[in-house]
């Protein structure tokens, strides 16, 4: 193989250690190797960057391995061209597995040009993409417990959802909250916490409302419902900070939220996975692909697999 690069290193890591293997020496010959183990803390890795530096490492690769290779990327970031590889992508020949061959093997891989680069943005969108992955995952666990309510209020044969359509808007927050406080509902208070939109009659309403509801009830609602609520204000929060991280990129939210179907939010998750420096990728194709939205392609002897 062709040799591209005279200084670059292979990093096989884990949790606790990080083995560094350096290959450095003219393109034409063989090249000279140094091997040392470093720990993850942030002085094992600080003494890892001066090591390379040392050495006049430009290029380094790393496996994307579980959450272990985020440290490394964020104290080696600015110093060398970080490369970071699919694990599928740079496996070794087997019976040849340890660590120190893994870090030979990634720096061999790397000097010859052979290594595909992980797409990794920036700083600003890495805290982006946090922050709207976590809200995807929050908003799931409001629907489960907006799920769990629903299953309470049916065991209590309090049939609200069929006279209401969002049980959790305005008019059905209203009935809920006087359910949970034990209220006795009368038809003039009834009247006031139903919103004048609502088609279902005060009549409907109250039938539906009365049921054979216990103790047990109120207090599996009252659990949800605060549980509900305390993800309502931390989805709340999140939007604050995401609008805040958005701000260098008003115009890419504008055009994005042009496309029919992308609101304000999905145009944030688009730059928080995807970022808004297009050249990363080789072309559409390429991004598609990356994006998951791409079929694979398996061909062998002429015939193409699904």
């Amino acid at each position: 193989m062709e040799a591209m690069i005279e200084r670059c290193a292979g990093l096989d890591v884990h949790q606790e250690t990080v083995v560094a293997c350096v290959l450095f020496g003219p393109l034409d010959k063989k090249p000279k190797t140094s091997i040392e183990t470093f720990s993850t803390t942030t002085t094992g890795l600080l003494a890892l960057s001066d090591w390379l530096a040392t050495l006049q490492v430009s290029d380094v690769v790393m496996e994307s391995t579980g959450v272990y290779w985020k440290p490394i990327w964020n104290i080696l970031e600015g110093s060398f061209h970080l490369v970071l590889a699919n694990a599928r992508h740079v496996k070794n020949v087997p019976g040849r597995k340890t660590d120190v061959k893994d870090a030979e093997w990634l720096a061999k891989l790397l000097r010859c040009g052979l290594i595909e680069n992980n797409f990794v943005p920036p700083e600003d969108i890495r805290d982006l993409r946090d922050l709207t992955r976590y809200r995807k995952k929050l908003i799931h666990h409001r629907t489960s417990e907006q799920n769990r309510i629903h299953k309470i209020l049916q065991d209590a044969n309090i049939k609200l959802t069929s006279v209401l359509s969002d049980i959790f808007g305005l008019s059905g927050r209203r009935i809920l909250e006087a359910i949970l406080n034990g209220e006795k509902i009368e038809t003039d208070g009834l009247r006031k916490m139903v919103d004048w939109r609502t088609k279902a009659s005060i009549t409907d309403i109250a039938s539906a409302i009365n049921g054979r509801i216990r103790r047990h009830h109120r207090d599996m609602l009252r659990y949800h419902w605060d549980h509900m609520g305390y993800l309502e204000q931390t989805i709340e929060e999140l939007e604050k900070q995401i609008d805040q991280l958005l701000s260098p990129y008003r115009k890419e939210v504008e055009l994005l939220d042009g496309i029919p179907g992308v609101n304000k939010a999905a145009a944030a998750t688009f730059i928080a996975e995807m970022g808004v420096d297009m050249s990363v990728f080789k072309s559409a194709k390429h991004l598609a692909s990356w994006a998951g939205v791409s079929p694979g392609n398996y061909e062998s002897a002429g015939k193409k697999n699904e």
